[in-house]
């Protein structure tokens, strides 16, 4: 039988103890095929397997001596010799070449070694090697940074619920968050960021141009996305990156809205946040690509671009909205549905049709649609990525000021005491 087929002896004694029950209940005949059985399982002869199956109990001994060291002081301190030249290297690259390295650094005079400790070092296991390598690259500050094992988990997200926005939530204020980065080819240095909400129950976007993902930055996009919203958010919901959950937006929040909830998806599932996926494409890639954007004028230019785009696609362009999914039965187990769409409307007719607006807040949203010519708009939104795309990305060496991208600081609103901090009840002004 192959080593790695062979089993370990608390495998073994599993083994045993689940034949133990069955030999008890057999016959004379049927023990003996069971031994057979037993033997080419195990390795064990004939009468050990006997011996173990009329033990009452069979179990593990406890050893009442401990075995000595098999190593001694000598081949520790070559060991330890070894392990630095070869700057602490893992057990698994250092062991085959213990000997051989030993025997270098006698010839130049740093080890000295005899024949026994040579042999030692030949049948020394990479066990033990790892074991012995802990404690030594504890005792030696200069060396090389190992991985420290997997990334500790963040203690905001921990706090924060995993849910799913349903897909038929008809309450508005549901958004999902993302981020779309900017970086082209290159993802080394500050680039830009597009940040993106999308509401579940009317498919209401709102986006915002941010140099880098710094708390400053990334606060600074919310406030403009939430200067313009004309309903109160009432869930948040992005993914796990940290841009987004960490102690200053988790404080931004707690300060911009009263009640607001806090959840995430779950890690490795992109689907989650479906909604905002999606538009990740249609509103972001469609129109801007891959290119890299990492420049001051770039980010004022995209944010004024976002303007005009969110007009044009809140307004005036019409999406579907799913209103069935009916499960199918399948054969390979996988689950399907069937998936019904209803009529396609622009989220201002889903918002309008919700309640949620107050009576000004509609009458100014209509005549904002009014006053729109929508074919001269969509003119002034690729009139303005002609522009963005013919501005000079950052020069290497040069430092951009990132505070030129962030909007000035708003007066408060009736009943605020703080000034930076943002109505969800603000008025769209008309143009």
């Amino acid at each position: 039988m192959p080593n790695e087929d062979k089993m370990d002896i608390d495998e073994r004694y599993k083994y045993l103890r689940i034949r133990q029950r069955l030999y008890r209940l057999a016959n004379r005949k049927e023990r003996g095929r069971m031994l057979d059985e037993m033997e080419q399982v195990t390795g064990l002869d004939r009468k050990t397997l006997i011996r173990q199956m009329k033990k009452r109990k069979i179990e593990r001994k406890v050893r009442r001596r401990q075995r000595g060291k098999s190593y001694g002081a000598a081949v520790d301190d070559a060991l330890r010799v070894i392990a630095e030249t070869l700057d602490y290297i893992c057990a698994e690259r250092i062991t085959p070449n213990l000997v051989s390295t030993a025997q270098h650094l006698a010839l130049h005079g740093e080890l000295d070694v005899s024949a026994s400790v040579l042999g030692q070092l030949e049948r020394i296991s990479v066990s033990t090697v790892r074991r012995k390598l802990k404690v030594f690259a504890r005792l030696d500050q200069w060396h090389l940074p190992r991985r420290k094992g997997p990334k500790p988990p963040n203690p905001v997200a921990r706090a924060i619920e995993m849910r799913v926005i349903p897909w038929d939530e008809r309450e508005p204020g549901h958004f999902e968050v993302d981020t779309v980065h900017h970086s082209g080819p290159c993802a080394g240095g500050d680039y830009v960021h597009t940040v993106q909400m999308t509401d579940v129950a009317t498919e209401w976007c709102e986006l915002a141009a941010a140099l880098g993902r710094s708390q400053r930055v990334m606060e600074d996009a919310f406030r403009r996305m939430l200067a313009r919203l004309p309903f109160p958010v009432r869930e948040i919901h992005p993914d796990n990156g940290s841009e987004f959950l960490n102690h200053h937006l988790v404080r931004f929040w707690g300060e911009a809205a009263q009640g607001i909830q806090l959840s995430r998806s779950r890690p490795f599932h992109k689907n989650d946040n479906r909604f905002v996926e999606q538009k990740n494409f249609t509103l972001v890639r469609a129109y801007l690509g891959h290119e890299r954007l990492d420049s001051v004028a770039q980010t004022l230019a995209l944010n004024a671009l976002y303007d005009k785009l969110w007009l044009y696609y809140n307004f005036f362009q019409p999406v579907l909205r799913l209103t069935d999914k009916t499960p199918l039965s399948t054969q390979d187990g996988h689950q399907r549905f069937r998936r019904t769409y209803g009529k396609a409307q622009t989220p201002f007719q889903r918002l309008c049709a919700t309640g949620i607006l107050s009576q000004e807040q509609r009458h100014a949203l209509e005549e904002l649609h009014a006053q729109t010519n929508p074919r001269r708009l969509r003119q002034e939104i690729y009139s303005l990525l002609q522009q963005l795309f013919a501005l000079p990305g950052a020069t290497p060496g040069q430092t951009e000021n990132v505070l030129e991208t962030l909007i000035p600081c708003l007066p408060a609103p009736k009943g605020v005491g703080n000034p930076v901090i943002l109505s969800f009840e603000r008025t769209i002004p008309v143009q």
